[in-house]
């Protein structure tokens, strides 16, 4: 396994979806997986127990939402919920990071604002590359992902991904 790289700031949808494909402990190799407090109650709320894995070093991290005037415009334009409006809001005194979304309005929103994002299907595929999982494995996970998560994915997408998956050597 390499070392670890830049640290992530993570929305609810990939913390929730991973850890309903028992896949959350892909973000242990980052050096820091940021979650504002606004996420960490969502999560609290939906999907509890991912916020108990002793293995993923989660920081809970106070943020206030930004309050300048683009960046409100922007949260009224896509309609972003508080947790994605902190999670941005923190992307933006950790820019070198990765923002962790699965809501389209949101990435929408981070590609906007200049930042890298992925969601939970790219940690997987990730993991490939990192060596924490096998390609066979993420394939099996992939396959499962409608009946074991609920992260909404189209099926053609999610076929289009398995088929790409598939063909590389």
């Amino acid at each position: 396994m390499t070392k670890p790289t830049v640290g992530v700031v993570c929305d609810a949808g990939p913390l929730i979806h991973l850890d309903e494909l028992d896949c959350l402990s892909l973000l242990t190799d980052f050096e820091m997986v940021l979650v504002p407090e606004q996420v960490w109650q969502e999560v609290a709320h939906h999907r509890p127990q991912a916020l108990e894995k002793t293995d993923v070093p989660l920081q809970r991290t106070e943020v206030v939402i930004s309050a300048e005037s683009p960046f409100q415009a922007l949260v009224k334009a896509l309609s972003l919920d508080l947790g994605e409006q902190a999670a941005l809001t923190l992307m933006s005194q950790h820019p070198q990071a990765i923002f962790l979304t699965d809501d389209a309005a949101a990435r929408l929103a981070a590609v906007t604002l200049g930042y890298r994002v992925h969601g939970a299907i790219g940690v997987l595929l990730r993991a490939i590359r990192r060596q924490q999982r096998t390609r066979d494995e993420v394939l099996t996970i992939l396959h499962e992902l409608p009946q074991q998560s609920t992260l909404y994915l189209r099926a053609s997408l999610l076929q289009d991904i398995i088929t790409r998956l598939k063909s590389q050597p």
